[in-house]
């Protein structure tokens, strides 16, 4: 079984991803846990602070665990997730995130068993269809997860995926707002 923690994304000018995420995808994990940080999505010039944001959130709620994190490479990413406990993709510009994700195949077998959490533009990535509201498109996901997927949603907002595909169901997800799939 594969359980997956999703994010709906942070506000930039309130601060990081909250703790409830990283607690959740160290929960049931072994007392050495090897995590793979992915953050093919994110802006160049915010790459540093991201991983040390994420080294922070997840040894401050490791408890008594032992971390061990490595940071993905396109080159060697399939070695990387075949080595990882946990995979844990952060946000940035999905558009940017898919046209990685989708050179590799079988990423669901690869998954297979794992914790992986996703992060706004991961977790778009993770659903059958997306919806950016950044770029304000609409795209195909890696359809891992049966959802179709909003992230940094507000309940006033309309749903831009509702007459496509109408008969699978969205997973709509507000900021700073972690829900937990098992599958």
């Amino acid at each position: 079984m594969t359980k997956f923690v999703l994010h709906g994304g942070f506000n930039k000018e309130k601060g990081f991803i909250k703790d409830e995420f990283f607690q959740e995808m160290l929960k049931d994990t072994p007392l050495d846990v090897k995590i793979l940080f992915v953050f093919f999505a994110e802006r160049e010039d915010l790459l540093q602070l991201r991983i040390e944001q994420g080294k922070e959130q997840f040894n401050k709620n490791k408890g008594s665990k032992n971390l061990n994190i490595k940071i993905a490479s396109k080159e060697t990413f399939v070695e990387d997730c075949i080595w990882a406990d946990i995979i844990c993709i952060f946000g940035g510009r999905t558009v940017k995130l898919m046209e990685v994700l989708k050179k590799y195949k079988n990423l669901k077998e690869l998954f297979n068993g794992k914790v992986i959490g996703g992060d706004s533009a991961g977790a778009n990535a993770l659903g059958q269809l997306f919806y950016s509201k950044s770029s304000k498109e609409i795209g195909e996901g890696l359809g891992i997860l049966p959802f179709k997927v909003i992230v940094h949603y507000a309940d006033d907002t309309p749903n831009p995926l509702a007459d496509i595909e109408p008969e699978i169901e969205t997973l709509f997800l507000h900021e700073y707002e972690t829900i937990v799939k098992s599958y």
